[in-house]
């Protein structure tokens, strides 16, 4: 697709955004199931049912929009969860895996905050309200689960994480 308008780039933001969602909805069970901290694992479950509903809310919008959200696959996303992915597979202590763990999703709440925060303000200067609204549900939400973790790191992970075994 040329991209020839702000719409065009939104359309491009949205569908990728779509994708990387899809791919995290696929990848945070995994990363349950690795992480050793309760808090930790609870969070991510938590954060899967977010992501489903942040999967939803980019339907809507697209649908509002008149465009399908598939077609795109993000490279960023598959490249952040392919980085999770190999650090399940290393052998670490349970506290080091988690704070390594902590520390992928956080990557994943950057590229995310970035891309929510873009695509909201595209939305807004092209009119689309409704959907600016909807993006920065879903960019709070983002923010919030960042902020979450990082205090789970200082308040216990990185602490038991720093104890060599």
């Amino acid at each position: 697709m040329k991209l020839k308008s702000l719409q065009d780039l939104l359309v491009e933001q949205l569908k990728d955004l779509y994708s990387a969602e899809n791919q995290l909805v696929k990848a945070l069970p995994k990363m349950a199931k690795a992480a050793s901290n309760p808090e930790l694992k609870a969070g991510f479950e938590e954060h899967l049912e977010q992501t489903r509903g942040q999967v939803t809310r980019l339907e809507q919008i697209c649908e509002q929009l008149d465009v399908s959200p598939k077609g795109k696959k993000c490279a960023a996303m598959e490249g952040l969860v392919e980085e999770g992915k190999e650090l399940m597979e290393e052998k670490a202590e349970p506290d080091v895996l988690d704070a390594g763990l902590i520390a992928a999703a956080q990557k994943v709440e950057h590229y995310e905050i970035a891309s929510y925060g873009s695509a909201r303000t595209w939305a807004e200067r092209l009119g689309f309200d409704n959907a600016a609204r909807l993006l920065q549900a879903t960019l709070d939400e983002e923010k919030a689960t960042d902020e979450k973790l990082t205090q789970l790191a200082l308040a216990s992970v990185n602490e038991g994480a720093a104890v060599e075994k």
